[in-house]
Order: structure tokens, then sequence, then C-alpha cells
């Protein structure tokens, strides 16, 4: 017997909004309203979304609260936003960010 389980199901929460649909990297990802970036890229098993500057190492979400910077993600075409701060919206885009992200801006 398969278990349907999900978060909102687990704590008889009832959305009054309907879900929606955001990008990553090309790939959609369904949510539901309220959720930060980094809880929506979590909850599809996505734990890095950014790299770093020396080494390219993959980080993601760690502190979750804005301080340590370690979500930063490319978010609509800015970078350096606070994937853990920032909500989802209907039609976000999110893309990897690498280094310190601005490699796409001639500066």
């Amino acid at each position: 017997m398969a278990r349907d389980r999900s978060p909102a199901g687990l704590v008889g929460a009832t959305p009054q909004q309907p879900s929606f649909e955001i990008t990553f990297d090309g790939r959609p990802i369904t949510t539901l309203p309220g959720r930060s970036v980094a809880a929506v890229l979590w909850s599809a098993g996505i734990l890095a979304w950014r790299t770093t500057r020396r080494g390219g190492r993959p980080r993601g979400a760690f502190c979750g609260i804005g301080h340590c910077y370690d979500c930063l993600a490319t978010i609509n075409g800015r970078p350096n936003r606070r994937a853990c701060l920032v909500p989802a919206r209907p039609g976000d885009t999110i893309t990897t960010q690498e280094g310190h992200g601005h490699a796409g801006l001639a500066v």
C-alpha cells in the first residue's frame, strides 16, 4: 500500500491558496504558497544551489535565518538573493549561482 504523505497532510493543514509552479535550472517544481525559495528547493530534494568562488564547492541553506549567506541564489536574474528569506512566488525562475554571481555581467 503506497503512502501519499505531504507536510500539509501530516499537520492537517488546508491551504487557502492553490499550489503554483517555479523553475529551478529549468526544472519545474510545484509548491504551496508561504514557503521560502530555500524551503521549496529542500522539499524538492535539492540541497545545493550555489558554488563557492574558490573550488566550486556546492552550497545550500545552512542557518536558514539569513545570517550565513550559504543559500545565495540567482532569483529572476538577480544574483546574491538569500533563498532562505525570499518567499517563492508563482513563475519564479531560480538558477544555480556560481561564484559571486556576477559572471554574466560585463563588470
